[in-house]
């Protein structure tokens, strides 16, 4: 019955952006996007260009790319030292449920995945963010499960409100919410917002998102709008790479990306760069054909299209290849990551299970020393509130 439910459709308490026409716009493009049709000196003329448009970008996804990786990756660190110099920022996830009402066949959290489920309460939630600012840490990411009901807005704005005790900055990655909500939460001290869109390829969506409100695609890609109309500073955006073809994923991402940077010129814009990791109860789920490799030509390409952009690389990837991406084209790491629910606090055991398997799990002072062994400067903050 879930099925029949249109993914395109908004549901009553969804807000509409009537004058967004920007999805009409990335969807065009992404499927008028062949990828195919790129040549080598299309690429050698993308990189000679000093100011890369959409053209440009979709050259340096192409395959024809990939023979030009050395090249890229160069001028991708020139450009990541050039606005963000030696500066790596630090941080950590912090899973505070993983209680979901989504059917999303990829994801651990999923309702229909047998796992055990928890929610810290506000002195839980205290405990484990103080243990993890006592290592040093200053920027907190705070994360649930998409369930309205065991996290509604007012559970999640409690906890960045915490969080505002301990950190200088505080970002949400959570269910698609309407402005008035991102309004909210802003006020209780969340800083920006994460939006994984999981893929822009709206009939792939549909197969993979079978129940609940994150089925319908029009809400979810418009969220990081909707964050910036409630007064957040920043919004990043992400496709979950390994799910459909990732160079038409990935080009999505930026374009989306791009336009609503010219739309709101004051916002903060980032990129993720996830791949597909192992669930519990399924270790079979992987990314496919987006292996290392490719995964580096699309971070190189987002810096050399955006290179005013913040860049994340994941502890889904192993240590070797995050400790190569920083200073390169990723700008800010995670460390002492842990995706179950509480388990930062000496005393407490992780009392839900893991939302899918990490590779790296390099505490902060291990990760601070792989950031200065490369001769880069970690960051714990880089802003002062007056």
């Amino acid at each position: 019955m879930n099925q029949k439910i249109d993914h395109m459709k908004y549901w009553p308490e969804m807000e509409v952006l009537e004058e967004s026409r920007i999805m009409d716009e990335v969807l065009q493009a992404m499927e008028s996007y062949d990828y195919s049709r790129y040549t080598a000196a299309d690429v050698k003329y993308a990189l000679r260009k000093e100011n890369r448009g959409l053209e440009e970008f979709k050259a340096l996804l192409s395959p024809a790319a990939g023979a030009f990786l050395e090249e890229m990756a160069q001028l991708a660190k020139k450009e990541t030292q050039k606005h963000f110099g030696n500066s790596v920022c630090l941080f950590t996830p912090l899973y505070i449920s993983n209680y979901c009402e989504n059917y999303c066949i990829y994801c651990g959290f999923n309702c229909h995945n047998k796992i055990r489920r928890a929610r810290l309460d506000e002195a839980q939630i205290e405990k484990e963010m103080q243990a993890i600012a006592a290592t040093g840490l200053e920027e907190i990411l705070i994360l649930t499960g998409e369930s309205r009901a065991k996290s509604d807005v007012e559970y999640i704005g409690e906890a960045c409100k915490i969080a505002q005790k301990y950190f200088k900055m505080v970002g949400i990655e959570v269910y698609p919410m309407n402005s008035q909500d991102y309004a909210y939460l802003h006020q209780c001290g969340a800083d920006y917002v994460t939006v994984f869109q999981e893929t822009y390829n709206s009939d792939k969506y549909e197969t993979l998102h079978l129940a609940g409100h994150k089925r319908v695609f029009p809400y979810r890609f418009n969220a990081q709008e909707r964050a910036l109309k409630g007064g957040m500073r920043g919004v990043a955006f992400a496709a979950l790479l390994g799910l459909d073809d990732f160079r038409k994923d990935a080009f999505a991402t930026g374009m989306h990306a791009y336009l609503l940077q010219r739309k709101y010129p004051h916002a903060e814009i980032s990129f993720s760069c996830p791949r597909l990791r192992p669930i519990v109860n399924n270790a079979d789920i992987n990314p496919k054909d987006v292996h290392e490799k490719e995964l580096l030509q699309v971070m190189c390409a987002y810096r050399l299209f955006m290179p005013f952009a913040g860049m994340t690389i994941s502890t889904r990837e192993r240590s070797g290849f995050r400790d190569n991406v920083i200073g390169l084209a990723a700008t800010k790491i995670s460390a002492g990551v842990s995706t179950g629910i509480g388990s930062h606090a000496d005393d407490s055991a992780e009392q839900g299970d893991d939302q899918f398997e990490i590779a790296d799990g390099r505490n902060v002072e291990e990760m601070v020393a792989a950031i200065k062994q490369r001769g880069l400067q970690p960051v714990m903050n880089d802003y002062v509130f007056l």
